[in-house]
């Protein structure tokens, strides 16, 4: 049987990039109290869900939001969640 004819490659070169680089600035570690803020943030949201089952009925303001507490629990702990996004 015949072999195949062997084909020679170029050698791949990246094409020049034509941006001129941008240093980027330099970010430190985020502040202690923005960690803090961000943990109660998510904490306090776990409790206003726990204290809704508990005891949500015969707390005024919790009974005038009925399942409104839900929204407001979650809402904590999810903006909790998205400063986590900018913890350094």
């Amino acid at each position: 049987m015949p072999k195949s004819k062997v084909r020679k490659k170029d050698v791949y070169t990246p094409p020049p990039d034509k941006r001129t680089p941008v240093k980027a600035k330099a970010i430190g570690p985020s502040h202690p109290l923005y960690v803090a803020v961000m943990l109660g943030v998510m904490v306090l949201g776990l409790l206003w869900l726990i204290v809704n089952y508990i005891a949500g009925d015969r707390i005024p303001l919790m009974a005038e939001l009925g399942s409104w507490n839900f929204l407001v629990g979650f809402a904590l702990m999810i903006t909790g969640l998205l400063m986590t996004m900018r913890w350094r």
